[in-house]
């Protein structure tokens, strides 16, 4: 499969990396200092673009790869990418090319996702647990809450609605080179549930960006990392 990159610094890079590694071609790198090289052939060639660069680049990375024919699997957080793709459909923009946006790529983290749905749902009818989410990570991270805090957020607001709460507090944290770790913590007077993924190293974040893309190729309409790993 041919891919282009859209950012290239450290989680650009360990893409390349596995993508080499699981047989992959890379067409073209865009960095800060080469976006005109979205206009060349070899970004056009490419079967999908991923896209990890910053809140306020991801929206027009993604439309400028998609006037090239180009689908994107994108990673950028810190934007309103819901918001985004729901327009995208909504105007037929996405009859034509793929997009999976996810907050978190990780196999884990979509694992924890689908436990914390559960647990919210199991926990709506006993007001008495109080939800509150923590999350670290490096000090180069440019969003916190990161975007992961805030999916898992709106999960457990989706049900907490039906008892008139909705926000969930989120704690940032921000020191040294912690790749992630995020807990949901529900509190009552009497015990403590705890749900917590660490992660290891960014590997896992980029070899998931890789099989989605894999999954994306030739696709269109907008799709979900729930749907690439078949987690309901």
């Amino acid at each position: 499969m041919k891919i282009a990159l859209i950012g290239y610094g450290r989680m650009g890079h360990m893409i390349e990396q596995i993508a080499l590694e699981r047989g992959h071609r890379i067409v073209a790198r865009i960095d800060r200092d080469n976006r005109y090289d979205m206009d060349s052939p070899a970004f056009a060639d490419a079967d999908v673009a991923i896209e990890f660069t910053t809140p306020q680049t991801a929206r027009q990375n993604v439309v400028e790869a998609w006037k090239r024919g180009v689908s994107v699997v994108c990673g950028s957080t810190g934007w309103d990418a819901q918001g985004f793709i729901q327009e995208q459909t909504e105007n037929g923009r996405l009859k034509n090319v793929g997009l999976i946006w996810s907050s978190n790529f990780s196999l884990g983290v979509n694992i924890l996702f689908a436990m914390n749905r559960r647990l919210a749902q199991l926990l709506q009818p006993y007001p008495a647990y109080t939800p509150h989410i923590t999350e670290v990570h490096h000090v180069h991270k440019l969003d916190a809450p990161s975007g992961t805090a805030v999916t898992l957020a709106e999960q457990i607001g989706e049900w907490r609605k039906a008892n008139g709460e909705s926000n969930v507090p989120i704690e940032s944290i921000r020191e040294g080179e912690v790749p992630g770790i995020h807990t949901v913590t529900w509190d009552s007077e009497i015990d403590t549930l705890t749900l917590s993924h660490s992660a290891k190293s960014r590997q896992g974040f980029a070899l998931g960006a890789v099989v989605a893309a894999e999954w994306l190729k030739g696709k269109t309409g907008a799709h979900s990392m729930a749907e690439v790993l078949g987690i309901s």
